[in-house]
């Protein structure tokens, strides 16, 4: 029965471990990609559909900034939970958890593409919550 056990905890645990490295990965890919969303709204192009009536309507340059910002913290974060740190899995929940606002609230200017962003961000939160460094594979 021992040896039943061992695999399933030690295929849990590497696949945990995946997960987290997986996580800092879409982590860093979707800062960078944030970055240049929120470049791409400064620049106020027409990349983005122009919205009339909207509740939350900031605009483009307001959201240009927001992306840029919380972009940079993501890659720097998801550059770190490749690296272990044990501050950045937190970190990572937390801006993952923003992104996931953020790209609900510019739904209307790019429905496709934050839909996206959003399944990315739930991902990312799942993996780094669920992972537990030093937990034994015995």
């Amino acid at each position: 029965m021992t040896q039943q056990t061992r695999p399933a905890r030690a295929g849990a645990t590497d696949w945990a471990e995946g997960g987290l490295v997986f996580a800092g990965v879409m982590l860093l890919v979707e800062g960078v990609l944030a970055v240049l969303q929120g470049i791409s709204a400064l620049a106020a192009d027409d990349v983005y559909t122009r919205i009339g009536a909207y509740v939350y309507k900031i605009n483009l340059t307001g959201w240009g900034w927001i992306l840029l910002i919380l972009g940079v913290v993501a890659a720097v974060t998801g550059a770190f939970i490749l690296r272990r740190a044990e501050w950045a899995r937190a970190v990572g929940i937390g801006l993952a958890s923003l992104s996931v606002i953020a790209q609900f609230l510019f739904l209307p200017y790019s429905p496709v593409w934050a839909l996206i962003m959003i399944a990315i961000d739930f991902f990312v939160i799942w993996a780094l919550a669920t992972y537990q460094p030093g937990h034994p594979a015995d």
